[in-house]
């Protein structure tokens, strides 16, 4: 039981943990950034989309007799959805690949 306590205080398992926290706290920093990208891109994408589609609600007539409120609501968060995943997951992916060279000093 004292071989365990001596062990888990040894310097290299705090090494180790601390740079366990520290690539911890990158990972999560490096999801922040790409949900706020995600979140920006979805934005931009809902009103780029919203526009057109509800112009051409008001002026094609074909539009007029197919598109619903609903099929309207699809469109336009399809959209938003798509261009949130897409952006989140390149801004991560970008992240990873920039800290992936990132070699720490101490190691």
């Amino acid at each position: 039981m004292a071989e365990k306590n001596v062990a888990a205080n040894s310097c290299l398992e705090r090494t180790s943990l601390a740079y366990l926290d520290q690539r911890m706290a990158m990972a999560k920093r490096c999801s922040h950034q790409g949900v706020m990208a995600g979140a920006k891109a979805a934005v931009v994408a809902t009103i780029a989309t919203a526009i057109p589609t509800l112009a051409s609600v008001r002026m094609l007539p074909w539009a007029r007799a197919n598109l619903n409120h609903t099929a309207q609501a699809l469109i336009i968060s399809t959209v938003a959805g798509a261009a949130y995943f897409i952006v989140a997951d390149k801004t991560v992916l970008a992240s990873a690949r920039k800290n992936s060279f990132n070699r720490p000093s101490n190691a």
